[in-house]
């Protein structure tokens, strides 16, 4: 099953995250098929990126996103 999930990159204590497109038994922050945004929880105001033709695609091709990444969608407007 093909899943849409956050991957973790950054310092301790100073997580920064990137939205990757990966087999759901690749590990967390393993192997991925394709990188389509990026979330930043540090910064005033929190920084969403993510692109809304590859997020719809990969949807449409029926990757199921994880309960962080459907509400990071639903913020910046991709789904409804």
């Amino acid at each position: 099953m093909v899943k849409m999930r956050l991957r973790r990159m950054g310092a301790k204590k100073a997580p920064f995250y990137r939205v990757v497109i990966a087999d759901g038994r690749s590990p967390r922050d393993g192997r991925f098929i394709e990188e389509i945004g990026y979330y930043n929880p540090l910064t005033t105001p929190v920084e969403i990126k993510i692109d809304a033709d590859k997020a719809k695609a990969w949807l449409a091709n029926g990757a199921q996103p994880t309960e962080t990444v459907k509400a990071l969608l639903k913020k910046s407007g991709i789904v409804d």
